[in-house]
C-alpha cells in the first residue's frame, strides 16, 4: 500500500515536469528506469495498465499545491551566496586599497 502511494507521487511528480526519471530516481532511491515505467503505463504507452486507480485523484491535488519547502530552503540559501560574494568582494576591494596593490585578476588579462 505505502509502495503505491509512493508510486502515484513519483509518476505524479515527473509529470508535472521539471525533474527527470534520474532526478527523481536519486531524490527517492528507486531506479530510474522503473520510474519510467511507472510514467509510461500511466500513460498508456506499455502493455500492461496501471494497477492504481487512484493516481487522477492525487494528480489533480498536487497541482494546486504549494512548492516543496526544500525549493524555498535552495532560494533562500541563493540569496545567502549572493549576500556573501558581495560583501568578500567588497572586503577585497578595500583591502586592495590599503595595500595599493591587486589582489583579484581581471578575467580576460593574459598570464605572464
Amino acid at each position: 500500500m505505502q509502495e503505491r502511494k509512493l508510486r502515484e507521487r513519483i509518476v505524479a511528480e515527473y509529470l508535472l515536469g521539471g525533474r527527470s526519471y534520474r532526478r527523481l530516481g536519486e531524490k527517492h532511491g528507486v531506479n530510474f528506469y522503473q520510474i519510467r515505467r511507472w510514467a509510461l503505463k500511466h500513460q498508456g504507452q506499455m502493455k500492461s495498465p496501471p494497477k492504481f486507480k487512484s493516481f487522477k485523484l492525487s494528480l489533480d491535488l498536487q497541482r494546486d499545491a504549494p512548492l516543496p519547502t526544500d525549493v524555498k530552503e535552495l532560494q533562500a540559501e541563493l540569496r545567502k551566496t549572493r549576500l556573501e560574494k558581495e560583501v568578500l568582494l567588497e572586503v577585497i576591494k578595500i583591502a586592495e586599497e590599503e595595500l595599493g596593490s591587486t589582489i583579484l585578476k581581471k578575467s580576460g588579462t593574459k598570464q605572464s
